[in-house]
């Protein structure tokens, strides 16, 4: 709900304030006061755009602010969140047009585009101007409100749901699909690669250990001569190191009683010894494990011919990169019949989930089409009344494929003189009778369509009188489930507000022409409606006149 519109020097606005109230706001003026200028700074914070020529002052900025409740206002607080804003229970909405003519958008002092602003304030307030055909272009808003007539709303919001959730898996079973076939042209390759790998059968380090063994069998002669001719000078020739090193000992041995300093030199001599001992034994052992097989050796030469060939296809460099990339390629291979069980368990549910759809967008459809005989009937009976006696109101169902508002595609149309040919409702209808129906079009759905903030710019356009007391008394009417507020000509119109604005102008302290707002006091609100119906002059009887429409 609007709580307060503040517009500072904005065409001949040097300053004002309106505060509508929650339900029927009136506004009247002579042609030329500055109405619709009003309407032009508020479709600034609407999201339009705008330049300079809008300042009176040219060295000041331009200013306009809105003033809005929000609180329980569900889809506004979603929007905020999705644009990364804060929620306060009050939102300001702002505009300024800099000198330069450079403009800014804010929403509760933080900056945002245009399109963030007109995506937001499209949720707080809907402006009804001659030749706006966009709600009645909206096939959402004509689906609403047929939905809301119905009580099909909750129905309506169950199918959705349930076409969003066909949505999704049919993307992913889409998605499923595109990467299988795109993974089915590499996996017989992927497969061959495999194969070879499993064939070849390497185990953990084995080309490394076949690189030593065929180098130590490759210099076996050489290997055999050095450990047999160590081994021969530790344990035997003509004077083996051994030996040498027991005399030594020995001859220690028996001057340790005289000299016992000695002993422990000795200790470790014959510790020396038995360690000599040990490595020539040692160096036996290792000369019994040289092998000269020939057999072997090809063996060992053909396993690492293969590992350098994989190597070099697979650019790795280990025997450990290898079993790796077997590893990658056996997982990839399972991946895919993993894959394929997917797509299958996914066709299934696609095909459950678009029964289910298929049924809950008949079952809405049928709704629907039950609605639209008494909806049609009302809006004929309402047109009547608002000075339409020639138009006649209709609705096409056609049948779609699923969307996210079901199997439906639903036009309102017009036939504006009995003509028995029902044109597109925004092709047949004037600006004025396009606000007309509107009008009755919403106060059929106001109780069951939540709406925000209703301004109607001279719906009353081209009728007087009785028809005029109509358009008076649903705007009335409308405005117990939502704020409306309406510029209007017509004293009966303006009778039935519950807050009467007169815009005026006077001269500023300059003795330039400015906008004025006031808000009618009783009295004064008698007069300003008997003026509309008597002139400036008005007489005793339009007086009565008047008091009587506010009093009724």
């Amino acid at each position: 709900m609007l709580q307060k519109l503040v517009i500072k020097n904005y065409a001949i606005i040097d300053h004002l304030v309106v505060e509508p109230d929650a339900n029927l706001n009136t506004v009247t003026g002579e042609t030329g006061a500055g109405k619709s200028i009003i309407l032009g700074a508020l479709s600034l914070i609407l999201g339009e755009r705008a330049d300079t020529s809008v300042l009176i002052n040219k060295n000041e900025k331009s200013v306009i602010e809105g003033y809005f409740d929000v609180s329980g206002n569900d889809a506004f607080k979603k929007t905020l969140a999705d644009a990364e804003l804060d929620y306060e229970p009050q939102c300001i909405i702002r505009r300024e047009i800099a000198v330069t003519g450079k403009s800014r958008a804010f929403v509760n002092d933080t900056p945002v585009t245009l399109t963030v602003l007109n995506k937001l304030t499209s949720l707080l307030v809907d402006l009804h101007q001659q030749f706006d055909h966009l709600a009645l272009d909206d096939d959402n808003f004509q689906m609403e409100a047929i939905d809301a007539v119905g009580s099909s709303t909750v129905a309506a919001e169950e199918y959705r749901k349930l076409y969003y959730r066909h949505k999704t898996i049919k993307q992913k079973l889409a998605d499923h699909r595109e990467q299988h076939a795109r993974w089915q042209k590499e996996s017989d390759y992927k497969q061959y690669l495999l194969d070879e790998l499993l064939q070849a059968s390497f185990k953990e380090d084995e080309i490394e250990h076949a690189e030593q063994q065929l180098r130590q069998m490759s210099h076996s002669e050489h290997i055999l001569s050095v450990l047999r001719s160590s081994q021969a000078s530790l344990e035997e020739g003509e004077q083996p190191i051994v030996n040498e090193l027991k005399r030594i000992s020995q001859q220690l041995q028996g001057i340790t009683e005289v000299m016992p300093e000695v002993k422990p030199l000795q200790e470790r001599l014959a510790s020396a010894l038995e360690e000599i001992r040990d490595v020539a034994a040692e160096l036996g052992n290792e000369e019994r494990k040289v092998m000269l097989d020939p057999e072997v050796m090809e063996e060992l030469q053909q396993r690492l011919d293969i590992g350098y060939k994989l190597f070099k296809k697979h650019g790795v460099r280990t025997t450990a990169e290898l079993l790796g990339w077997q590893q990658k390629l056996e997982e990839e291979l399972q991946a895919t019949h993993t894959l394929n069980d997917s797509i299958d368990r996914l066709a299934t549910e696609e095909g459950i989930v678009y029964k289910e759809l298929m049924a809950a967008a008949e079952s809405l459809s049928e709704s629907r089409k039950k609605v639209v005989p008494d909806f049609t009937k009302k809006i004929n009976e309402l047109l009547l009344l608002v000075g339409m006696p020639n138009a006649r109101f209709d609705i096409r169902i056609e049948n779609v494929p699923p969307s996210p508002h079901g199997i439906d595609h639903i036009s309102f149309l017009l036939d504006a003189n009995k003509s028995g040919q029902f044109q597109l409702l925004q092709k047949a209808a004037s600006g004025g009778e396009m606000s007309r129906i509107m009008l009755c079009v919403k106060s059929i759905t106001a109780s069951a369509l939540h709406m925000p903030t209703l301004i109607f710019d001279e719906v009353d356009t081209g009728i007087s009188g009785e028809a005029a007391r109509q358009v008076g008394i649903l705007l009335r009417e409308l405005s117990q489930f939502h704020q409306v507020i309406c510029i209007t000509h017509q004293p009966q119109v303006a009778a039935k507000g519950s807050r009467h604005f007169y815009v005026y102008k006077e001269p500023d302290k300059n003795d330039r022409l400015s906008t004025k707002v006031k808000q009618l006091q009783p009295a004064e609100r008698v007069l300003a409606i008997a003026r509309m119906i008597g002139g400036e002059q008005p007489s005793e009887a339009a007086i009565s006149n008047a008091r009587e429409l506010v009093e009724e």
